[in-house]
């Protein structure tokens, strides 16, 4: 099986996407939780943690990189305290 490899193309689209469902998708009552896209199929996925989708992934028998984002939040997670 080939390796796949992320590439910027790939967070560019998955950015759109996932600006393109929230515009679609009211996500407020999400905030907090996790969102996975799917660059190549568009899909979005929602769990609690990265690791919920991964299972959600595996029981659905799909196996795809995604992008994640914390949803209400431009970034997923933030390393280091506040001074």
């Amino acid at each position: 099986m080939p390796v796949e490899t992320w590439t910027q193309e790939d967070t560019a689209k998955a950015k759109a996407i996932w600006a393109e469902y929230q515009k679609k998708h009211d996500v407020s009552a999400r905030k907090g939780q996790t969102a996975g896209i799917d660059p190549v199929s568009g899909r979005v996925w929602f769990g609690e943690r990265i690791a919920n989708i991964v299972s959600q992934l595996d029981a659905e028998g799909v196996t795809a990189l995604l992008y994640f984002v914390r949803v209400g939040y431009d970034y997923y997670d933030r390393k280091g305290g506040h001074r």
